[in-house]
């Protein structure tokens, strides 16, 4: 195995765009790719543009009739049929919509293949996550689901333990439904309680088909949720689970809309604690998955504070050469911001609350409480499933 890192990235992928209201601008992609630029991050990684995804591997997810629409709409958006979810407000049908959707598809099959392959040790596609899509419809800002289609790559390239795991403040619904009843690969989602959020699934309950109980782990957590209870949820369940599991690859998903300042979600997460999670994917890898990483982007609507600096973390993180919490932005960055956005550019890349605590499930934990509560109901739906103690 080489060791490098990629970072998957074409300049096309930014046509992924639903009109100047909706709340997923791509300038977030742009702003994220500068950043990186800027930190320097390009000599410390390869950086690869793979080819689109063709009809046959997105066939590997989604149904035919599904990507014939979604190509009659792209060709002609007022062609688009709302049965399979284009043309609604969620997914509004924009021009050559199939071709730059099944070019981020590529971009993380392509991150799948060098990973298997050993090519490169990680893969980071900041551009896909876009866990919401079905194998018959697109929902929530998602047409094609990239995370889907680069599991089932590496199953056909003969994988036979894939572990997901989101931590986007929406469930990965998407993902779960695609492998829910494949034992071979294990999702894990954390996000905000599905009683207060899209998509209104991911209770825990949900533990993956009679022929693949326990494959699916969901941690629904209360709206507020902070950094120390969000650390605390991740370190109580998806360590254990991943180790019970063994997985070849890792596959993460870090939406960056757990934020406190997302306009569309209710947690209160910073980005240092988003930068914890990410170092954390990291070392689960190289303990569990002989360091095989493939990390997606995913939701993230403050486009400007929150989001580049978030990935910038992640591709910082993959490369070998995290950048330090306290770094300053740089200032070439800053000015870039304004001139796109009329807005001013962070000043570090902190929130202030580096190194955030937390305190570990081992400890105890109280019966009473909603954030315990949470995580108690994932341990004890799919725990025992396992054949591990809840």
């Amino acid at each position: 195995m080489s060791g490098h890192a990629q970072l998957m990235w074409d300049e096309a992928v930014t046509g992924y765009d639903f009109g100047p209201q909706h709340p997923m601008n791509p300038v977030r992609l742009d702003l994220t790719r500068s950043l990186v630029r800027a930190f320097g991050l390009d000599q410390r990684l390869d950086v690869v543009a793979a080819r689109p995804a063709g009809e046959s591997t997105l066939r590997l997810v989604h149904r035919q009739d599904f990507i014939d629409a979604v190509k009659a709409a792209s060709a002609d958006p007022r062609a688009a049929d709302g049965a399979y979810g284009i043309g609604t407000v969620d997914d509004p049908a924009f021009a050559r919509m199939h071709e730059v959707s099944a070019l981020i598809a590529g971009q993380s099959v392509g991150a799948a293949e060098a990973v298997w392959r050993g090519d490169a040790l990680h893969a980071v596609n900041f551009a896909g996550g876009l866990h919401h899509a079905m194998p018959g419809s697109a929902a929530g800002f998602c047409v094609y689901n990239d995370a889907s289609l680069a599991i089932a790559r590496l199953l056909e390239l003969g994988a036979e333990r894939v572990a997901y795991v989101d931590v986007d403040v929406h469930h990965g619904d998407g993902v779960q439904a695609a492998f829910w009843d494949d034992p071979r690969v294990l999702t894990v989602s954390l996000h905000e309680h599905p009683r207060t959020l899209f998509p209104g699934t991911g209770w825990p309950e949900e533990t993956g088909a009679d022929s693949a109980e326990g494959s699916a782990a969901n941690v629904a957590l209360p709206a507020g949720t902070g950094d120390a209870g969000w650390l605390r949820a991740f370190h109580a369940v998806v360590p254990e689970l991943l180790a019970d599991f063994r997985p070849q690859v890792l596959v993460s998903q870090h939406g960056a809309d757990t934020h406190f300042e997302d306009p569309l979600a209710h947690l209160a997460v910073s980005l240092d604690a988003q930068r914890a999670v990410q170092a954390a994917c990291h070392e689960l890898a190289h303990e569990h998955a002989e360091g095989r990483w493939l990390a997606l982007g995913g939701g993230g609507y403050s486009v400007v504070d929150v989001v580049p600096r978030s990935w910038t973390h992640l591709v910082g993180i993959a490369a070998g050469a995290p950048v330090e919490p306290g770094a300053e932005v740089p200032e070439e960055w800053r000015q870039e911001v304004f001139a796109r956005t009329r807005l001013p550019g962070p000043r570090r890349m902190t929130d202030g609350r580096w190194p955030v605590e937390w305190a570990a499930w081992d400890a105890g934990y109280d019966p009473a409480d909603r954030l315990d509560q949470a995580v108690l109901a994932a341990r004890r739906a799919v725990f025992p499933l396992r054949g591990m103690l809840a």
